[in-house]
């Protein structure tokens, strides 16, 4: 199970609010080691885990880009694809601590999935095998208060009340009616993103103005079909590349949450406590 799941952590800067209050940063971190020292008594405690970025302050010498989280996650993620393996990144932590930014980015500062599918496709293109071809498919998704939601067509009357799961005999799990859209190339792929992504849905709370509501996942199918050319036999390779951005955890008491955020932030918590326990099994499993 070791081998199989890698696990990062990332500390995002100062954000406005956390200024206004003069907040210190108690996180420090060398390798793999990540420190947290308690406030009160000075007491320090240290984990150690596959990666550890410190994207606090970008004039430290250690400082974490964007660029250095995608060579070390993103590439694991692509070779581990290319060769025929089902893949997930799941980007985790509480409201407001940097996960869309991690896994989308901002702007010019892109992140894990944009850099993953322009990279996807420049080794598409520079494929020497005239025996292997490439079809790539993509779909996304969000998951809002329980209910599945397709990204890809937002006018979808089935996502008012909820696309259904499905379980298939050979594949698993699916989402039924799902768009799942063939695509051409990075910039074709990079418009259904920026479209998938306006319909994300997101508000504003106390702990961060444009907080995600829902978790997203973005899906990208990649089928390798290689000619034997002895035989004459045709072999599909398929993988699943799962890129997910999931919505933080919350205290209603942090961000303020009342009415419908309160009742969004409750689903949240109920969904993510339920992932907990599914990776606890598999690596009580493993």
């Amino acid at each position: 199970m070791a081998d199989n799941v890698k696990v990062a952590v990332r500390v995002r800067p100062f954000n406005s609010r956390e200024k206004e209050r003069n907040a210190k940063c108690i996180i420090s971190m060398h390798g793999k080691s990540t420190t947290i020292v308690n406030p009160e008594n000075g007491e320090e405690k240290t984990f150690t885990f596959d990666y550890s970025y410190c994207s606090h302050n970008p004039s430290d010498p250690n400082f974490a880009s964007q660029q250095t989280v995608f060579d070390d996650l993103g590439v694991l993620v692509l070779e581990n694809a290319w060769k025929g393996y089902n893949v997930s990144l799941f980007a985790y932590g509480q409201t407001g601590s940097g996960k869309s930014y991690s896994m989308v980015g901002y702007g010019a500062d892109r992140g894990i999935i944009p850099c993953a599918c322009e990279e996807l496709f420049r080794r598409i293109e520079t494929n020497e095998d005239p025996h292997t071809k490439f079809k790539v498919e993509s779909s996304m998704l969000e998951i809002y208060n329980e209910k599945v939601r397709d990204l890809f067509n937002p006018k979808n009357p089935k996502n008012e009340s909820g696309l259904k799961l499905r379980e298939h005999p050979v594949t698993g799990p699916y989402i039924e009616g799902l768009a799942l859209v063939p695509v051409r190339d990075y910039e074709h792929i990079d418009q259904l993103m920026d479209e998938g992504t306006s319909a994300r849905t997101v508000a504003s709370t106390q702990m961060n103005a444009t907080s995600s509501r829902a978790h997203t996942i973005f899906t990208v199918i990649i089928t390798q079909t290689t000619t034997d050319r002895a035989t004459m036999k045709v072999m599909d390779k398929v993988s699943r590349v799962h890129l997910v951005d999931l919505a933080g955890s919350e205290r209603a008491n942090s961000t303020g949450a009342t009415g419908e955020r309160l009742k969004e932030g409750a689903a949240i918590n109920k969904s993510l406590s339920a992932l907990g326990n599914c990776i606890s099994a598999l690596a009580d499993m493993g």
